[in-house]
């Protein structure tokens, strides 16, 4: 009978421990097959909040993204320091969820650091950008999507311009190829290092927002570098093809700012390298 209540406590130990994992890993869906983009589609994004009631913030929230960083709307600033970044080598999955193609590192890839919280990793790509600099869009962007132990959410983003290839897209373009057009598709690609994706400048916007799928949830601290890097058009393409969705764009159109604050961090002699 003294062993019930041990056992007890340990059965809901691991329930909790279940429970919570699922809620970090639930931050994104990763079937995407209930929504699109269409602009007149009945699962289009003007319609996204109408799906589930989960999926209310949509509808109901006041900081939503993707918005636009002009320069009237934006204050420098030097106190929010270097993005910290601790990432390493690790097993990797490649997964198309139906809009778009999401790179999931299966063991710890390591954190970023933001006020002292970790925040590990995994990403996937837009195309056009959904964020605007001053109003331009570029044509794609990078959602580097890290979710701390409590649920929490950064996500840094980089925006590309056609140009010269991007190396980081050029080591996966094998992996991409072997999956297209198999919806729900998944390969496993080895051992991929996220210190490899280059961010080319200490400059970025911040600003707290929403994830940019469903269902949308609110206080994601957002972090966009400001350098604006390359990309093949046929990266571009290669992105958009694999996951076969008959849509040329799965980006989400700007949302209203709703005068929050938007910083860009401009490091000066003070900041430590």
């Amino acid at each position: 009978m003294e062993k019930l209540p041990t056992q007890f406590l340990v059965c809901c130990f691991f329930i909790l421990l279940a429970l919570h994992s699922f809620s970090v890993r639930s931050q994104e869906i990763e079937d995407e097959s209930e929504f699109d983009y269409g602009a007149n589609s009945t699962k289009g994004p003007a319609r996204w909040g109408e799906i589930h009631a989960e999926w209310g913030a949509f509808s109901n929230g006041t900081m939503q993204s993707p918005i636009d960083m002009s320069n009237e709307r934006v204050n420098i600033v030097s106190h929010l320091g270097r993005l910290k970044k601790s990432y390493k080598p690790s097993n990797a999955t490649l997964r198309n969820r139906g809009h778009d193609m999401m790179l999931r590192w299966e063991d710890e890839a390591g954190a970023i650091e933001i006020k002292g919280r970790e925040y590990v990793l995994q990403c996937h790509w837009h195309s056009p950008s959904e964020h605007t600099i001053n109003g331009r869009r570029y044509d794609l962007e990078l959602h580097m999507v890290h979710e701390s132990a409590d649920g929490k959410v950064a996500v840094i983003g980089i925006m590309y311009k056609i140009g010269r290839p991007d190396s980081f897209l050029s080591s996966l373009m094998d992996h991409l190829e072997a999956i297209t057009d198999i919806t729900d598709g998944e390969r496993a690609v080895g051992v991929i290092d996220p210190r490899h994706i280059k961010f080319g400048s200490r400059k970025y916007y911040r600003y707290v927002g929403s994830l940019t799928i469903p269902p949308c949830t609110e206080n994601v601290v957002w972090s966009i570098v400001r350098k604006v890097r390359t990309v093949t058009r046929e990266q571009v393409r290669f992105l958009r093809v694999a996951v076969h969705d008959e849509s040329d764009s799965n980006a989400r159109p700007l949302q209203s700012i709703n005068k929050r604050s938007i910083q860009l961090f401009r490091p000066d002699d003070k900041v430590e390298n």
